[in-house]
């Protein structure tokens, strides 16, 4: 299976247990071009159904100016939590929510300044 965000192609190069590993046209012995998914199962208790976890990491390595490394690896990544029993409409809701704001030209001032009052 191959992921497409964008224009992009990654392909899965990595399986564990709950995690797989996928690369970039990019990757190279030197440069990073990585997506990795994750998964943490609910650990429920007497009292509640427990959360659900993912994450969404991608990692590429990116040139530096003015930096005493010439290279560094750029990561972002999404963690999720998701209570045991959330209907698909409120994940659609909440994802649609989040696609909106890291549209938002205050989070690429946020990622650009560390501004964080507005």
């Amino acid at each position: 299976m191959a992921l497409t965000p964008g224009a992009l192609t990654y392909t899965a190069d990595s399986y564990d247990l709950n995690r797989v590993g996928y690369i970039g046209a990019a990757q190279t012995p030197t440069y990073k071009d990585q997506i990795v998914l994750s998964r943490v199962a609910p650990k429920p208790t007497a009292v509640f159904s427990g959360v659900q976890r993912y994450s969404w990491k991608f990692v590429q390595t990116v040139n530096l100016t003015g930096a005493l490394t010439p290279t560094a690896d750029a990561i972002f990544e999404v963690n999720v939590s998701l209570p045991v029993g959330v209907s698909a409409g409120a994940i659609t809701n909440l994802t649609d929510a989040f696609q909106a704001q890291v549209a938002e030209a205050d989070f690429d001032t946020f990622m650009a300044t560390t501004k964080i009052t507005y």
